[in-house]
């Protein structure tokens, strides 16, 4: 079951259509991402570079800046320390080559998931300062490396931390560039640690074509930062060059995935190429996804591409397997009647647990945490929904835990296997959620007749791009749609196509503020459905007049170009 709510945020639809030669539906849809005022409209349809906020407005980018050109221009050995997942992989291939191009001698170095954990390690300071290294700057991490610091700068090195995570305190480096800081007045709180990376790179003069803005962009999608604001330019502006990108790495990936990056769009980023560099950290280590991005000849790239492939499909199959073991768990024994699921898978790899509670949070619309077992104790990830606070919920049970951390759609937590049956009892007994809060919310920009949707009005639609989280597609909505000639497709019969137009209202039917027709009558237009599709076909051959969400596109077959919806809920 599910609940649809239409987004009804007021605005002077018609007038903001005039002043930028835009259909009312998309100024709509603009009101209802919280875009409010002219300048603000114009930023989000027609943003760029030159939008995008001064770096040395972050607090502390200064003196990092001015500490990295003097280690620079002094011949002092620095060492980039990132993170093993996206974010952290970019972030330190943005400061390898920035630091690289400003003539400075640079390496790169990333934790092993399984024996260094997340995270800078003390083990990692005295290695660097072994093989002497002058100075540390950490990517993606470092804000929580308090001992790391310390040690640090007791062994006479430099420490430099860049980093976008929450901020408790402040560790004691040379500088901490984070715009999560209280006393961080950028506004730039939103950045993903790659964004937060590349900054210090433009804030010491480097980067002048804005060419790694690429990799920032790439980031700033794999990490699910919200694209709004500055973000959204990131996007915008690096898709284009990632499109034209000149990294034989990324290219020869592009092709091992077959993704075509003259179309690259969010998608590609979000769901086939940045598993696979996320699979190189979850499963093995992250240098191969670094190497992958340093590569200087297409056959090393093609090699290094092959095998992040071939990780991702291992990663996908142990994703499935773990999910349809949690399935299993849950409704054998007697977990549906709970609120907060508390999974526990004690054979599925600790660095798939998140993904599989996204998926049973989707299946179950609650908040998930999957656990599983670590060499000494057991490890979880959970997946949380809009009406839970998953970090402020696990604060209630911090007793029973070795260690947690997270926000309140997700969080990670540490504890003795004897203590799993209290954590849930805890988590259940203590929990507010309500019926209503787990009936999953469809949010409707526009209640929309599908005779409306034109070639003209999908091109304008474009300018809404990049979407992603905080700028999601836009979903459109329409009852009394009459279907005809439906078809199933596929060899599992996952697929539906059908006709669709919009049935006859009467003559008198006034028109909306937009200037709809309850629902205007019109040529049918070619539907595909990917959810659900036999209960949709069972529907329809009981009842053509079906409610349906969907989102308008072009559909390009053997260079033929159609207008089609695609339907991603019905009622």
């Amino acid at each position: 079951m599910e609940k649809w709510v239409v987004t009804a945020k007021r605005a002077d639809f018609q007038g903001i259509a005039k002043r930028f030669g835009i259909d009312p539906v998309v100024a709509r849809v603009i009101t209802n991402r919280g875009i409010v005022g002219d300048e603000a409209i114009r930023t989000y349809l027609y943003g760029g570079t030159d939008d995008l906020k001064d770096p040395l407005a972050l607090k502390d980018m200064d003196r990092a800046s001015a500490i990295v050109k003097e280690k620079i221009r002094s011949g002092a050995r620095i060492r980039v320390i990132g993170d093993y997942d996206i974010d952290g992989i970019m972030a330190s291939y943005i400061l390898k080559r920035g630091i690289t191009e400003l003539g400075g001698q640079v390496d790169i170095r990333i934790p092993n998931r399984m024996k260094d954990g997340y995270g800078i390690s003390e083990d990692m300071v005295r290695r660097a300062h072994d093989e002497g290294v002058d100075t540390i700057i950490t990517c993606d991490n470092g804000i929580a490396a308090h001992a790391q610091a310390d040690l640090a700068r007791s062994l006479g090195m430099t420490f430099v931390v860049t980093d976008h995570h929450e901020v408790t305190s402040l560790p004691a480096a040379d500088a901490v560039v984070d715009p999560r800081r209280e006393d961080d007045s950028s506004g730039s709180e939103n950045l993903c640690g790659a964004a937060v990376a590349w900054k210090l790179i433009l804030a010491m003069g480097g980067d002048r074509a804005l060419d790694l803005i690429a990799y920032a962009a790439f980031a700033t999608v794999g990490d699910i930062v919200a694209l709004t604001g500055e973000n959204r330019i990131i996007v915008k502006e690096g898709l284009k060059r990632l499109r034209e990108t000149d990294n034989i790495g990324l290219r020869m990936l592009a092709e091992a995935t077959g993704t075509h990056l003259a179309s690259l769009n969010t998608y590609h980023i979000g769901f086939i190429l940045g598993p696979c560099l996320n699979a190189s950290g979850r499963l093995m280590s992250a240098d191969k996804a670094v190497e992958l991005l340093l590569s200087r000849s297409e056959a090393e790239a093609r090699r290094y591409a092959e095998e992040l492939k071939s990780l991702n499909e291992s990663r996908k199959a142990m994703t499935d397997a773990g999910v349809e073991a949690a399935v299993n768990t849950i409704e054998t024994h007697d977990l549906l009647s709970d609120r907060v699921l508390v999974v526990y898978l004690p054979d599925v790899h600790e660095s798939v647990a998140g993904i599989i509670a996204g998926r049973i949070r989707e299946r179950y619309a609650r908040p998930v945490f999957i656990l599983t077992r670590g060499e000494e104790a057991v490890k979880g990830s959970g997946r949380s929904i809009e009406a839970y606070s998953m970090f402020e919920e696990l604060r209630c049970a911090s007793d029973l835990l070795i260690r947690f951390g997270g926000h309140p759609m997700a969080a990670g937590l540490t504890l003795q296997e004897e203590k799993i049956d209290e954590l849930r009892a805890r988590l259940n007994a203590l929990t507010t959620l309500s019926d209503e809060d787990l009936i999953p919310k469809v949010r409707i920009d526009v209640p929309m007749p599908v005779s409306y949707v034109t070639p003209r009005l999908i091109s304008q639609l474009e300018l809404l791009e990049p979407c992603g989280k905080g700028n999601e597609r836009p979903l459109f909505a329409q009852k009394h749609v009459l279907f005809e000639h439906p078809r199933l497709f596929g060899a599992r019969r996952n697929l539906l196509r059908a006709q669709v137009s919009s049935m006859t209202a009467p003559g008198d039917a006034a028109p909306d503020k937009i200037g709809f027709h309850p629902a205007t009558e019109g040529p049918a237009l070619d539907a595909i459905c990917f959810r659900n599709v036999e209960e949709l076909y069972s529907r329809i051959r009981e009842n053509p007049d079906i409610a349906i969400a969907y989102e308008p596109e072009i559909n390009e077959y053997m260079g033929l170009k159609s207008v089609q919806i695609v339907i991603n809920h019905f009622q």
